[in-house]
């Protein structure tokens, strides 16, 4: 898989982590910045990652900042992605089996790079449930307008 990695300076480290992890997974990873810890926007980061995916580009994403919370906010602004916040595997797995998430953020203040790694490997890993969640998932997106 092609993943689209995206972070501010608060979650540079972590999300260098996860660009190491998905290497060793097998998986490409497309990294869309910031390349340093200097202060940046997570915005900018978040959005360049989401759009790679809604334009099929990538066929997930994970972004990260310090709490994961701004960057899901600046993803879920793109047409076509559902990024989950996630701060476990349980988590991680619930929002692809039912609600087709294509994209997950992490905050590095609160996650550690153990955790990360788990939670990486089981978004990547769970496939979506379809049935009645379908049509959930339908009627989010039908939101967008």
């Amino acid at each position: 898989m092609k993943i689209a990695l995206g972070c501010d300076h608060g979650g540079y480290e972590l999300k260098q982590h996860i660009k190491m992890v998905l290497e060793k997974l097998g998986h490409e990873a497309e990294d869309f910045g910031c390349s340093s810890k200097e202060s940046c926007d997570y915005p900018d980061f978040g959005a360049a990652a989401a759009r790679a995916v809604a334009e099929g580009r990538c066929d997930r994403g994970i972004v990260v900042c310090t709490t994961g919370i701004g960057i899901s906010i600046a993803a879920n602004k793109v047409k076509g992605i559902r990024c989950a916040h996630c701060a476990d595997c349980l988590q991680a797995e619930m929002t692809r089996r039912h609600n087709d998430a294509n994209m997950m953020a992490i905050g590095a203040g609160f996650t550690g790079p153990n955790m990360a790694e788990r939670m990486v490997e089981v978004f990547l890993a769970t496939e979506f449930e379809g049935g009645r969640h379908a049509r959930r998932v339908e009627k989010m997106m039908a939101l967008e307008g």
